[in-house]
């Protein structure tokens, strides 16, 4: 697996900012089948390569992480420039840790645009530290999140009913307050709004007793050993959500494999805090996209937008200082 060096990802990073969004990519369009586009991600199907047999190749998907970026479920009409790129490398370089541990298999095939099937080289500058090439999967449809610390959405339940996702916890607990121990709370994947959290016995009818217990296990240490490392490093992981899937063979059925797919330890799939300055009792900095949400906030609140499309333009202030926090969590993290 090929990745582009973090240093490398900053410089071109800071370029698309001072180039007033000349290599921004805010969509894709290529030669290939199945486009889908969600909030930041386009997806599309690969065909095998040119002249091979008949299954001889599995089907591939190929995701790229545009600088799109979204808050309360709707998509911002201007990009953060480079941001996909770090997206893209912080994921490819925690695939690198867990495979090193050995804890899970993953989608991951490459991150270069030339090992995609299917694409002509006009086509490798808009993918360039961005994309990856993974074996296509039947996507599980339950988010696989855990929680070492109480916020978001779980301390609004915890305030309600004192239990996230029917784990009962003590009583007392502070806004962002470490838990005793991490606790699994998984959700539904919902298409449009907000996922759901649900009980891990909803989420065992949805895919199964057997597959849960063995991703909560999974995921839990995929959770311990991710939020060890980058709490060497300044770092606190306080909640993280993942995704799995069963790899599909070369006639493009339902294998018994599972691995991990889609982004992993992202700033827009975790809420990451900078050790140094974490106090519970209160909203914590952070290294995401958190940083749009307040502002955004403040515009709710001030009556200039309502949540729903089409979302406002971000200032130039907020764009920059976005894409600032992403790259110090990539620096801290792997620099």
């Amino acid at each position: 697996m090929a990745t582009l060096r973090i240093e490398e990802c900053y410089t071109r990073a800071m370029t698309t900012m001072t180039t007033n969004d000349s290599t921004s990519v805010y969509k894709t369009d290529l030669p290939l089948p199945g486009r889908r586009q969600g909030k930041v991600r386009d997806i599309y199907q690969v065909p095998a390569p040119e002249g091979a047999q008949p299954g001889s190749s599995n089907p591939g998907v190929l995701m790229i992480a545009t600088d799109r970026i979204s808050a309360y479920d709707v998509v911002m009409p201007n990009p953060v420039p480079g941001k996909g790129q770090m997206l893209t490398q912080i994921s490819t370089k925690w695939f690198e840790f867990i495979r090193a541990k050995g804890i899970i298999a993953d989608h991951l095939i490459s991150t270069k645009p030339e090992d995609v099937p299917g694409l002509d080289p006009q086509h490798y500058p808009q993918l360039e530290g961005r994309m990856m090439y993974g074996r296509a999967a039947e996507v599980l449809p339950v988010e696989f999140v855990v929680r070492g610390y109480i916020t978001g959405s779980g301390w609004k339940d915890y305030k309600k009913t004192g239990a996230i996702c029917g784990i009962h916890l003590p009583e007392g607990l502070q806004e962002c307050q470490q838990l005793p121990e991490p606790i699994f709370t998984p959700a539904t994947k919902e298409d449009v709004g907000h996922d759901e959290n649900i009980d891990f016995e909803k989420a065992c009818e949805i895919v199964g007793r057997d597959v849960m217990e063995r991703l909560r296990e999974v995921s839990f240490r995929i959770y311990n050993e991710g939020a060890a490392y980058a709490r060497e490093r300044g770092i606190i992981l306080a909640d993280t959500k993942f995704e799995f899937g069963y790899a599909l063979d070369a006639e493009g059925n339902r294998t018994d494999e599972i691995m991990l797919i889609d982004e992993v330890l992202t700033p827009d799939s975790s809420r990451f805090w900078p050790a140094e300055d974490y106090e519970p009792g209160h909203d914590q900095d952070s290294f995401d996209k958190q940083y749009v949400r307040n502002y955004l906030t403040t515009i709710v609140k001030a009556g200039q937008w309502d949540k729903t499309p089409p979302g406002p333009e971000l200032p130039e202030e907020i764009v920059t200082n976005t894409l600032k926090r992403y790259q110090e969590a990539a620096h801290r993290l792997f620099g």
